[in-house]
């Protein structure tokens, strides 16, 4: 990679992360912030807290009893009566790029078992940092713990996950670690994890970056052992086993050994990267969201062993033309004015992407009963989605049961947009009301353009969103990383 390449990596790179290398209690730097704004004549929308120091998730224990994460401090905030009323654990965590504390999810039998899940990234050093160096190369775990009613007490570690990401001649990163837990309706732990910038097996690389025999990284690679299990779902037991009924059980049977073992645990792959997936509550089926680099955010439907088609195709196979002509353009952006160029990867250039959608989709790793589909949804350049959430029963009225809000990770348009869907009847597809998507792209002109996206726009200045809740009361509960805050949408 050249020297100007470098410099408009590094200058692309501070920008995606300024907000969560800055964020505070205040906001972005400090900054003062714009409260949200509700669009919909029928609900509204105030600030349950704020003063939360970047929080990731939340969790509800009672109607007013919320834990809540905050991810550069390592801490699970006790939250009720609109303040924080105690700290229950306070872990040491790597917080640089876009690790830290950031995924909790309850044991769906609680408080009869009051196990509580949570992701994060661990310092080597026992203390918080954000020096990237500074956390093993398995930096990245999911433990178990025991709430007694005050505190959180370690039970239980369920795995540990590839964290460090350094590259010969390359500037050290820490993004891409997903970190998104969820219990299913089948009682079963939903682990996402990003890519963590890996170009193997598992990012459709059957041979990895650099061809048979070649390892991926000089940890190896490319095939799917302890160390490059990245761009993934992660389906487990509450204990941490693995499911025999798992799409890729039998595969990893099969192949045996460290891979073989991780192969069980997989239920997709493929993934970028995404800070948002949830079970939609009428179909119990799974959705996520998964950022795009340069072009291309989706929203995808999640069915057992979903190959998402990470690095072949971003975005519907039949745009794999303009999905290839963004990723090998410079340009600048009008908003920020930084310089991007796709896909910013030393290992894999977007030059490789594929000339047709025929050719795109023989390229991907599919394992013996993979499945790739299109998005359900996308926006032709991306725009940075952050959290996913399903409005879970009626208290925003019937008209919003069963739909899917969409939150933002960056603030450049519309101050953190938050986006609604309906789904079609089978739940199956988004449902359109503006003809410019039947095709379900949005054709946005650049980063940070709402273009064809007026009509799914149902908020304004909530910030970079990291965890959409139903509450106990049926209100939609939205965390605010930039912005400190946790915010309810309630029906008027």
């Amino acid at each position: 990679m050249t020297g100007k390449r470098r410099s408009a990596r590094a200058a692309v790179l501070l920008v995606t992360l300024s907000a969560l290398l800055l964020a505070g209690p205040g906001g972005v730097g400090g900054a003062q912030v714009q409260r949200p704004t509700i669009l919909h004549p029928r609900l509204s929308v105030r600030t349950l807290v704020d003063g939360l120091a970047v929080p990731t998730s939340l969790a509800f224990l009672g109607a007013d009893d919320i834990l809540v994460l905050e991810k550069n401090t390592g801490m699970v905030r006790r939250v009720g009566g609109g303040a924080i009323r105690s700290t229950v654990l306070d872990l040491p965590v790597n917080f640089g790029s876009e690790r830290g504390l950031l995924g909790i999810a309850l044991h769906p039998g609680f408080p009869q078992n009051p196990s509580v899940y949570l992701y994060w990234t661990e310092s080597s050093t026992g203390q918080d940092t954000d020096v990237l160096s500074q956390t093993p190369l398995l930096g990245n775990r999911v433990d178990r713990y025991v709430w007694d009613g005050a505190a959180l007490t370690f039970a239980q570690q369920l795995i540990r996950i590839r964290a460090l990401q350094q590259d010969a001649g390359q500037p050290e990163r820490g993004n891409h670690d997903g970190g998104v837990l969820t219990f299913g309706p089948d009682g079963k732990l939903y682990i996402l994890v990003g890519d963590v910038g890996r170009r193997g097996q598992l990012q459709n690389l059957p041979d990895g970056p650099f061809g048979p025999g070649q390892p991926d990284d000089q940890f190896g690679g490319p095939r799917p052992d302890d160390a490059h299990l990245t761009g993934v779902v992660l389906r487990l037991n509450d204990d941490g086993t693995t499911p025999s009924d798992n799409p890729f059980f039998g595969v990893g049977a099969e192949v045996g050994g460290q891979v073989g073992a991780n192969l069980q645990k997989v239920f997709a792959y493929g993934l970028r990267n995404s800070f948002g997936m949830a079970f939609d509550p009428i179909s119990g089926e799974l959705w996520e969201e998964e950022n795009g680099d340069d072009t291309f955010t989706e929203l995808n439907r999640v069915e057992p062993g979903f190959n998402s088609g990470w690095v072949q195709i971003q975005g519907p196979p039949d745009r794999i033309a303009q999905y290839k002509a963004i990723e090998t353009s410079f340009g600048t952006d009008p908003v920020t004015g930084t310089v991007y160029f796709g896909l910013q990867q030393v290992r894999w250039p977007p030059t490789n992407i594929a000339d047709s959608p025929g050719e795109a989709l023989s390229r991907l790793f599919m394992l013996p009963g993979a499945r790739y589909s299109a998005p359900e949804f996308s926006w032709k350049f991306e725009v940075a989605p952050g959290a996913i959430g399903f409005v879970d029963g009626g208290g925003l009225g019937a008209q919003f049961r069963g739909d899917l809000f969409v939150g933002a990770a960056r603030t450049f348009l519309e101050g953190g947009p938050l986006f609604h869907f309906n789904l079609t009847g089978n739940r199956r597809k988004v449902a359109v009301d503006d003809p410019r998507l039947e095709d379900r792209v949005a054709d946005n002109n650049h980063k940070f353009d709402i273009t064809e996206s007026e009509s799914l726009l149902i908020g304004t200045d909530f910030g970079i969103v990291t965890d959409i809740e139903t509450g106990p009361n049926g209100n939609l509960f939205v965390v605010s990383l930039s912005q400190g805050a946790i915010h309810e949408i309630a029906r008027r």
